[in-house]
């Protein structure tokens, strides 16, 4: 990934060529590098062959859907982030679509500008070797927090010694988790420190991946997230209790 806005390579699918001309034109003139295409194969094909730093992807394409090109990308390895567009905006195309691997969902029409400012917040939290500040379970870019290990370097887990495989929004909900182990995060604390942005009335987001985590973490050991009831979430060990 490209340390640099002005380096970083966009790709824009979409099969409407006004809105695909729109965004196109909009991230070059904010200093992205991009390439267009109207179908989920070629999506897949440019990838491939030269490569993204973030896909702005339709979800609704002639050929395969946006979700479906998202999943190949995440069962290949591939990690680039995506935000769909779409023009479906109920609570399970947004759950189905971040479930797969999506970081964000931007629904038409929208606003040109919000979308650029949405490009740029989720590279810079999507730069792996982004220092950070640290809390005092952080050193060399781990979190520790229990029998619980998290390598901010190498995007492993391991809770016990056994690796766990987590998709990449799992990794940094619970990066950002274990950050403030101890501490109760609301729900909109979450969204906008995990996703980016404000999911108005999406709360069930937060709590798909906290079962998510759950479901990974519990069989190895006892729980660690906790509900806080009409608040939120908190990581902590049950001696911490």
């Amino acid at each position: 990934m490209r340390e640099t806005a002005t380096r970083s390579h966009v790709l824009v699918i979409d099969d409407e060529p006004n809105i695909r001309d729109l965004v196109q034109a909009a991230l070059r003139f904010h200093g992205f590098s991009v390439a267009t295409g109207e179908t989920g194969e070629a999506c897949l094909d440019m990838v491939r062959d030269q490569g993204a730093d973030l896909i702005v992807l339709d979800v609704l394409l002639p050929d395969i859907s946006g979700f479906e090109v998202c999943r190949q990308l995440r069962e290949s390895g591939d990690e680039v982030p995506v935000i769909y567009l779409t023009a479906r905006d109920t609570p399970s195309d947004t759950v189905t679509g971040l479930s797969l691997g999506g970081d964000d969902y931007v629904t038409k029409p929208f606003s040109v500008e919000a979308l650029v400012a949405r490009v740029h917040a989720l590279l810079r939290r999507t730069r792996r070797d982004d220092g950070g500040g640290g809390e005092s379970d952080r050193t060399e870019g781990v979190l520790r927090v229990g029998d619980l290990e998290l390598n901010e370097r190498s995007w492993t887990v391991r809770r016990a010694g056994v690796p766990i495989e987590l998709s990449p929004t799992e990794f940094r909900l619970l990066a950002y988790l274990m950050s403030n182990a101890g501490q109760v995060l609301t729900r909109a604390q979450l969204l906008e420190n995990v996703w980016g942005w404000d999911y108005a009335g999406q709360s069930q987001i937060v709590e798909t991946y906290v079962s998510y985590l759950r479901r990974k973490l519990d069989p190895l050991g006892p729980a660690l997230i906790h509900t806080q009831r009409g608040v939120g979430y908190a990581l902590r060990t049950r001696d911490s209790t």
